[in-house]
């Protein structure tokens, strides 16, 4: 009796132990491998010369030479840091002011504004630069046509292909990213400082500036280096607006490189490690900054009750503000878009266009065969990549919070690693990846599937950190001295336990997986194409109407898919707002 339960015992720890570690081993050789062989045969190709038919590749430094010694690059970098400095103080603040309206004064309708600001989140970057296309280009945009006919002038007022326009329309799209980030600052800040600077005869903008902002200083910084490196790895931005007038920043010149015959990888490799340098140096001043913010804490052991500050009269502008973002951010370019969608061929708005309005657009679009497969494409990919970026990032959190095993720093690490990478020159090191290991997945959803969990793992890792840090250790411990197998706690604890994190996370990743462009234009061929792809195309062929009908239908379809998401993440205590 005594062998046969000893042997059952040893057969139950040989089995905890397998179950246990082969899980936690795969997801660590699966985020190594992720984060390490792009980065590794990026940096390999940037060494080696185009292979040309019969001429092999060989190790040269003429890339580096190329990249970096000519005025032309001189031109890029100065063009590319003025695009991303200017697109990241619009985003700041346009988002801080919209933040600092909804938390900290008493504005009327606030949760209705709060949810008006997010909007914006769901719009893919490329329709929303086409709109503003249509709304600001000097021939054809409907403002220039406006006003021009208002003012008795043909001098268009605005020209959306300028440095200017690029800064605008990147700026004011991903204000909403600064908008979410600061609010957070603000909302948990002890609202007594400003009542004391009040009360001492100090003006609403006179304490916002020396008191709110200076507590939220750490927020503030860590906020303008994000939009700095998100605006430098922009690629519609500077492709739709930027190459038709020669204004050139690093990711269209990756893009122009691996496009021209013969493709120029080792170039484009080159301009890549550039961004990945610089977005690293980013990351690493944003992680110092945050990590050192005691000095500004305002949250104690003393309890406060959040409070607003009364801004008088004053609320009846805000209300204003909130009413100009909507127009500019949503209503104008959905009211192009669906204007544009219904003619024959693209007219700016006029009294004789209105006497052509059309379906063929919608016709057309429904019809197109290519169509059908993106959009297949594009849902398996999303819910695909949101299961598996939710998946390993929980395990990959445990493995980091929950235990002390050697290398765990290291690992969270490398799980944040893909940040440093713009979605561009991940799509572009994917490609080099699949081309020197032919394993068959180049131009399939599988090789989509791997740069979209890549690329939003970190995205992951956020949401399932968070919440992995609010379970107690008792728990766990409960459930093994039940005799549970760490998988069965895993499954029926652990996991339940992070739903309303993992949702969340699942949700967001979904959304940007739909929507995302720069990291598969290099990647898709003929039957992988998404929605995404399937817009770029038709901007390339120039089928404006055509293309505006499908994002009318995209922009619908994202609003209902986000809606019955937050309807059911509602049902397990996920909160599109967390006020």
């Amino acid at each position: 009796m005594e062998l046969t339960t000893g042997a059952t015992a040893g057969a139950i720890r040989r089995t905890r132990w397998s179950s246990k570690w082969v899980i936690i081993g795969s997801a660590v050789v699966i985020v190594s491998l992720l984060a390490l062989i792009p980065l590794t045969f990026l940096l390999w190709q940037s060494f080696f010369t185009p292979q040309i038919a019969d001429t092999p590749a060989v190790v040269t430094f003429e890339n580096y030479v190329t990249a970096f010694g000519s005025k032309e690059t001189l031109r890029t970098l100065g063009t590319s840091l003025r695009f991303a400095i200017g697109a990241s103080l619009v985003s700041f603040v346009i988002g801080t002011l919209l933040a600092w309206i909804i938390e900290r004064t008493n504005t009327p309708w606030r949760k209705l504004f709060y949810a008006i600001t997010i909007v914006p989140l769901i719009i893919p970057s490329i329709l929303f630069t086409i709109s503003w296309i249509f709304l600001a280009s000097p021939k054809i945009g409907v403002l220039n046509v406006a006003l021009g006919a208002l003012f008795g002038t043909t001098k268009p007022l605005f020209n959306i292909y300028s440095i200017g326009g690029m800064i605008w329309v990147d700026g004011l799209h991903y204000s909403t990213m600064a908008f979410l980030l600061m609010s957070a600052a603000f909302r948990g800040m002890d609202p007594s400082l400003e009542e004391s600077s009040l009360m001492c005869g100090a003006g609403i903008g006179r304490t916002m500036w020396r008191i709110t902002l200076r507590l939220a200083l750490p927020a503030v910084a860590s906020t303008l280096l994000i939009l700095f490196v998100r605006a430098l790895e922009s690629f519609e931005v500077p492709a739709l607006i930027g190459l038709p007038v020669k204004l050139q920043v690093f990711t269209s010149s990756i893009y122009e490189a691996i496009e021209q015959y013969p493709s120029q990888i080792g170039l484009a490799s080159a301009y890549s490690m550039l961004l990945v340098v610089i977005t690293s140096l980013c990351l690493y001043v944003q992680s110092r900054v945050t990590g050192r913010n005691d000095r500004f804490s305002t949250m104690t052991g003393k309890g406060f009750r959040p409070r607003v500050v009364d801004i008088g009269r004053w609320r009846y502008l805000t209300v204003g503000i909130f009413v100009v973002y909507f127009l500019l951010l949503v209503a104008l370019p959905f009211a192009v878009l669906l204007w544009s969608s219904l003619q024959m061929y693209y007219r700016s708005p006029s009294l004789d266009a209105l006497h052509h309005l059309s379906f063929a657009a919608y016709r057309y679009i429904l019809h197109l065969a290519v169509l059908r497969s993106a959009v297949v494409n594009s849902l398996l990919l999303s819910v695909g990549c949101a299961t598996a970026v939710m998946l390993l990032s929980a395990v990959i959190s445990w493995i980091v919070i929950k235990t002390k095993l050697p290398g765990r720093a290291l690992l969270n690490n490398l799980a944040s690693l893909p940040l440093v990478f713009p979605g561009l020159v991940l799509g572009l090191s994917f490609m080099i990846v699949s081309l020197k290991i032919d394993i068959g997945i180049y131009g399939t959803l599988w090789i989509l599937l791997l740069a979209y969990v890549t690329r939003f793992m970190p995205y992951g890792m956020r949401y399932t950190s968070t919440s992995m840090m609010q379970i107690h250790k008792e728990l766990e411990e409960s459930a093994a001295m039940s005799c549970a197998t760490w998988t069965t706690t895993f499954y029926r604890i652990v996991l339940p336990l992070l739903k309303p994190g993992l949702l969340a996370g699942w949700i967001y990743v979904m959304i940007v997986s739909i929507r995302e462009l720069s990291s598969a234009v290099l990647l898709y061929s003929p039957g992988s194409e998404t929605v995404s792809i399937v817009i770029w195309e038709l901007w390339q062929n120039g089928q404006y109407v055509e293309l505006s009908a499908l994002s009318v239908m995209l922009v619908i379809a994202l609003l209902a898919l986000v809606s019955i998401a937050q309807y059911i993440g509602g049902k397990f205590g996920v909160k599109a707002n967390q006020r």
